[in-house]
C-alpha cells in the first residue's frame, strides 16, 4: 500500500528521480543486450484497473464491453512494440495489513455515501473528481486479460511482494504500477501506470539510484528509511516522537514545504549517519516506543528483502518469513493434498475464485460496493449472497460428513457491519436428493452423469435446482443469468415486476450490441435505485464464480463474466422504461422476436419463485427518484418472504432464440400478445 506521501515527494522535490522513457527504446535494448530473453515488464494490476477504465459511465454497474475493448487495446499497444506483459493481482490480504483495509473501506462507505447523495440531488453521475470502480472491477480484470490471452498470476501473498520478486528473478525491463514500495525494493525499473502515454509507450521511471543520490542515502538504506516513515508493518503512530526529534536536528527545513515533506527529509538525514549493522537497528528499536513487539523494525526491513537478497540490517542466519506463503504459515483447513493442491495451483492461475483461501485459512474478504446506505428496502449484498455462500462452504468443507465443520471468517462490507472483527459463517448443506457430493467426486470424477451432478449442486446453492432441466437448455450465459436473477428475486421482497422486466430486457437487448453500440448510448438521468441493484446484480456474478469454483466448474468461467449479461447503462435505461411503463414493443426496442423469449424467461423466473411462496408484485416507480436520507436499520431477517400464491401467465417453453443448440423449425412463428401496441401493465400476481 506504500508510503505516504513519497511518491509526490519525489515528483516535487527530486524532479532529477523521474525520467520519461520510451518502453520501445527500452524494449529494443534489452533485445540486443539479451538477445534470448523477450522484453518483459510485470504489471501490477491492482494498482492500474482505475486507469484501465477509461468508460464514461461507471456509477450505473460497469461498462463492461467497452472496459473489454479497453485492455484488448491496452495490450495490442505493447504486442506492437514486442513486449510482453505479466499481470499480477492480489490474491490475500495479508494480517499485518487487515487495519489498513479496514481503513480504506469505512472511508470508501462515507465516499459511496457522497456519490448517492450527488446523484438524488442531480440525477446524473458525478465528475470524475468522485470516481470509484465499479463493484468487482479486479476480480473481472483477472479473467478478462486471462481470456485474451495474457499471463495472469494471483498473488499467495501480497502483490507488491510477488511483483518485485518476478520482476528481478525474470530480468524484467520494467515494473508497471503506481505504488511507491517500488521504490524501496531493490528490483527491476519502477514505471508509472499514471504517467502512460499508451500511443507512444512513453511514461515516467522512478530512479531508486537518483533518489538516494538526492537524500544522501545508499540503496540499502531505502528499507529502513521506509519503515521509518511508516508503512505496512511500521504504524505512522509509533513515530510522531521520532519525526519531531529528526525534523529538530534536520538542516533541511524549509517552510516552503509541507509537514511531511520535512519529515521525509530530516529522516533521511538522520538515517544517513546511522551506519549501517544490525546494532544500529536494534539500538533504534530500543529508542523507540514499540511497545512489547521490539521487532517491528526488524520485521519491516526484512519484509523489503526480495529472494537472494540480504541486508547490513539483518543478521545472515535469521529466516524471512515472506519466502514462505500463507498456506505455510498456518494449518489449511482442507487436509486433502489433492484437493489442496489442485486448488493452489488454479488460484496462482487466476482459473477459480476464492477456494483457495477458504481451504487454505477458512478466511475471505469482499471490499466496498456501489450500494446506498439510506435505500432500506435493498439489503447489502453480503447478506443478500450469504445463503448462497453458506452452501459454498459447505460444499467446500464438507459439512455434514461426520466431525465438526468449521465456521468461515467473512469480512464483508455492507451497512451495519462495523468490521471490528470477522464475522464467524455456518457452512450449511444445500438441498441435495441423497446429500452433497463429495467435493473429490466433484472435482476429479469423469463422466456424463458427473457433469449433470456438478451442474446440479452449483443451482442447489441458488435454490433454482428444480429448475435443471429448463435452464440447461439455455445459452450458458443466459442460463447463469436467470439461476442469479431468480435467486436474486427470492431473496429480496422488495423487488418488483418492474425490476424483473428491466433485467429479462436487458440480457435479451444486450445480446449483439458491439461496445462502441453501448458506449453510443445516452441516459438522460440516472436512477440511484438501479445504480444499487446494478452493484449487487454484479457481486452476485462473482458468487456464481466462486459456486462454479466449488462445484468442478459446471459452467466455463467465461460465461459468467459481466460483458455476456450485464451493461450499466443498458440496464438503467431498461429500469427507467419499465419503471414508467413503457410498451413492451418500447422495452425490446421494437425487436418482435424477442417477445417469446422474454416471456419464457419472465415465466421461468416467476414459477420458480411460486415454488418458494415468493409473490413479485407490480410497483411500479414512474419518474420518482429515492431521495430520502434516512439511515438504513440493520435487519438480518430480511430474508422473510411473502407467502401468497400465484399463478404465472404463461407456461414455460425453454426454446428458439436463448436455445443451446437451436433446432431447426418447420415455420417461423411469433406468439403476438394483443396488449402489443399497448402501454405495456404487467398484471397484479
Amino acid at each position: 500500500m506504500g508510503i505516504k506521501g513519497l511518491q509526490g515527494f519525489v515528483a516535487r522535490v527530486c524532479p532529477d528521480a523521474c525520467r520519461t522513457v520510451d518502453l520501445r527504446e527500452m524494449a529494443e535494448k534489452h533485445r540486443i543486450n539479451h538477445p534470448d530473453l523477450p522484453p518483459v515488464i510485470v504489471v501490477d494490476a491492482m494498482c492500474c484497473v482505475r486507469y484501465w477504465y477509461t468508460p464514461e459511465s461507471w456509477v450505473c454497474g460497469g461498462q463492461w464491453r467497452e472496459y473489454l475493448a479497453n485492455l484488448e487495446d491496452f495490450i495490442k499497444a505493447f504486442m506492437a512494440a514486442g513486449i510482453q506483459l505479466v499481470f499480477y493481482f492480489d490474491g490475500v490480504v495479508e494480517e499485518k495489513k487487515r487495519d489498513e483495509w479496514i481503513k480504506r473501506r469505512l472511508k470508501n462507505n462515507k465516499d459511496i455515501a457522497r456519490i448517492f447523495h450527488f446523484i438524488k440531488t442531480h440525477r446524473k453521475q458525478p465528475g470524475r473528481e468522485m470516481f470509484i470502480v465499479p463493484s468487482a472491477l479486479p476480480t473481472f480484470t483477472r479473467f478478462a486479460l486471462k481470456s485474451l490471452g495474457q499471463k495472469t498470476v494471483c498473488t499467495l501473498q501480497e502483490a507488491d511482494f510477488e511483483v518485485a520478486a518476478y520482476g528481478l528473478q525474470h530480468n524484467c525491463i520494467g515494473i508497471l504500477g503506481q505504488d511507491s514500495d517500488y521504490l524501496i525494493y531493490n528490483t527491476c525499473p519502477y514505471f508509472s501506470i499514471e504517467k502512460l502515454r499508451l500511443d507512444r509507450l512513453v511514461t515516467v521511471m522512478y530512479s531508486r539510484e537518483d533518489l538516494c543520490r538526492a537524500l544522501g542515502l545508499s540503496l540499502t538504506h531505502l528499507p529502513l528509511f521506509a519503515c521509518l516513515l511508516g508503512n505496512d508493518v511500521v504504524p505512522e503512530s509509533l513515530l510522531e516522537g521520532f519525526w519531531h526529534k529528526c525534523l529538530v536536528t534536520s538542516p533541511h527545513k524549509n517552510n516552503s514545504y509541507n509537514r511531511r515533506t520535512n519529515v521525509l527529509l530530516a529522516v533521511a538525514n538522520y538515517i544517513s549517519k546511522v551506519p549501517c549493522s544490525y546494532s544500529s537497528l536494534k539500538h533504534l528499536e530500543e529508542m523507540l516506543p514499540l511497545g512489547s513487539d521490539k521487532t517491528l523494525l526488524h520485521r519491516g526491513v526484512e519484509s523489503y528483502l526480495l529472494p537472494g537478497q540480504q541486508s547490513p540490517w539483518i543478521p545472515r542466519n535469521i529466516t524471512n518469513c515472506r519466502m514462505f506463503p500463507l498456506e505455510q504459515q498456518t494449518a489449511a483447513l482442507c487436509q486433502d493434498k489433492e484437493i489442496f493442491q489442485l486448488a493452489k495451483e488454479q488460484h496462482i492461475r487466476s482459473e477459480n475464485y476464492t477456494i483457495f483461501n477458504i481451504l487454505s485459512n477458512g478466511e475471505i474478504e469482499c471490499s466496498n460496493s456501489l450500494e446506498d446506505e439510506c435505500d432500506t428496502e435493498i439489503p447489502g449484498q453480503a447478506l443478500i449472497y450469504r445463503p448462497a455462500r453458506q452452501h459454498i462452504y459447505s460444499v467446500l468443507l464438507e459439512s455434514g460428513k461426520g466431525g465438526a465443520c468449521p465456521l468461515v471468517k467473512e469480512w464483508f462490507v455492507y451497512f451495519g457491519n462495523p468490521l471490528q472483527q470477522p464475522e464467524l459463517i455456518q457452512p450449511v448443506q444445500p438441498s441435495i436428493l441423497g446429500g452433497t457430493p463429495n467435493l473429490k467426486t466433484l472435482w476429479f470424477a469423469k463422466g456424463p452423469d458427473m457433469e449433470k451432478q456438478r451442474y446440479n449442486t452449483f443451482l442447489a446453492c441458488f435454490h433454482v435446482r428444480d429448475g435443471m432441466e429448463e435452464l440447461q437448455a439455455l445459452e450458458a450465459p443466459v442460463a447463469a443469468f436467470c439461476c442469479l436473477l431468480t435467486y436474486l428475486m427470492m431473496q429480496v421482497s422488495t423487488l418488483s415486476l418492474e425490476d424483473l422486466n428491466a433485467f429479462v430486457a436487458l440480457i435479451l437487448c444486450l445480446k449483439g450490441k458491439s461496445a462502441a453500440q453501448l458506449a453510443a448510448l445516452q441516459l438522460a438521468q440516472v436512477d440511484s435505485r438501479a445504480v444499487h441493484l446494478g452493484a449487487v446484480f454484479v457481486r452476485g456474478l462473482t458468487t456464481l464464480l466462486m459456486a462454479n469454483s466449488a462445484c468442478g466448474f459446471p459452467f466455463r468461467m467465461d460465461d459468467l463474466m459481466p460483458w455476456e449479461v450485464f451493461d450499466g447503462k443498458l440496464f438503467q435505461e431498461k429500469y427507467q422504461q419499465s419503471h414508467r411503463g413503457y410498451s413492451l414493443e418500447e422495452l425490446l426496442e421494437g425487436n418482435e422476436s424477442l417477445y417469446t423469449p422474454f416471456q419464457n424467461l419472465k415465466s421461468f423466473i416467476c414459477k420458480a419463485c411460486m415454488a418458494k411462496k415468493r409473490t413479485i408484485q407490480s410497483r411500479p416507480r414512474g419518474s420518482g427518484f429515492i431521495t430520502g436520507t434516512q439511515q438504513r436499520e440493520f435487519n438480518p431477517r430480511f430474508q422473510q418472504t411473502h407467502r401468497s400464491s400465484f399463478v404465472p401467465p404463461y407456461h414455460n417453453q425453454m426454446r428458439g432464440f436463448l436455445w443451446r443448440n437451436p433446432q431447426p423449425q418447420g415455420r417461423e412463428y411469433r406468439l403476438r400478445h394483443p396488449d402489443w401496441r399497448r402501454r405495456f401493465h404487467p398484471p397484479p400476481w
